[in-house]
């Protein structure tokens, strides 16, 4: 559960504020601490959210594949509050939950198929430090996914490590969404380098 942001939650006031709390309550059940954490530059927030509202609209890619590679970059940065706030929709976009929590450690997981495997091997390289992305992963999900749903999964791992980066760096961490639905606790998280 989440404990000290490192730039505490400013109180989220004014017209704009009252829309926001309303439209988080109704679709989350309550106000996500990050939505405090980034009310401080309202213009970041507001960007954020566009983005990602954008990014949920495309289409050229499998949705299962986009959520198990932005849980894999989320459980690789160590972004709880993604990693928790994704297992939450994957329960209400009704995808394989078995597979959803199997995430932090599907390298050690039977439940994958090879092409997820691939997915979520990919993602990882791209969120390491050099990326590690090989002509080989490209050759391979190319051939497997086709030009559009690549150039998506590419941009939905990118997009991934853009907000996970920041989460992790602000001190935002879970808000407990996937307790409070009920969902199973995802597996633990696998060393780093394994």
């Amino acid at each position: 559960m989440t404990g000290t942001t490192r730039i505490p939650a400013a109180e989220i006031t004014g017209f704009k504020g009252v829309l926001i709390k309303r439209f988080a309550r109704m679709t989350l059940g309550r106000v996500p601490t990050s939505i405090g954490v980034y009310w401080h530059n309202q213009k970041v927030l507001m960007d954020l959210a566009s983005v990602g509202g954008k990014v949920r609209k495309w289409d050229a890619c499998d949705e299962q594949l986009k959520s198990f590679a932005h849980m894999a970059v989320a459980s690789r940065v160590g972004c709880t509050w993604c990693l928790d706030f994704n297992y939450f929709e994957a329960h209400n976009r009704e995808l394989d939950l078995a597979k959803a929590r199997e995430i932090p450690r599907w390298r050690d997981s039977d439940v994958f198929t090879p092409l997820e495997r691939e997915v979520l091997g990919y993602a990882e390289a791209m969120t390491e430090t050099e990326p590690t992305v090989t002509d080989e992963m490209v050759a391979s999900l190319r051939a497997q996914l086709g030009d559009a749903a690549l150039v998506e999964l590419t941009a939905v791992v990118a997009f991934a490590n853009f907000t996970t980066r920041g989460n992790v760096a602000l001190g935002i961490e879970s808000d407990g969404f996937a307790a409070a639905c009920g969902l199973e606790p995802m597996a633990p998280r696998a060393a780093v380098g394994s």
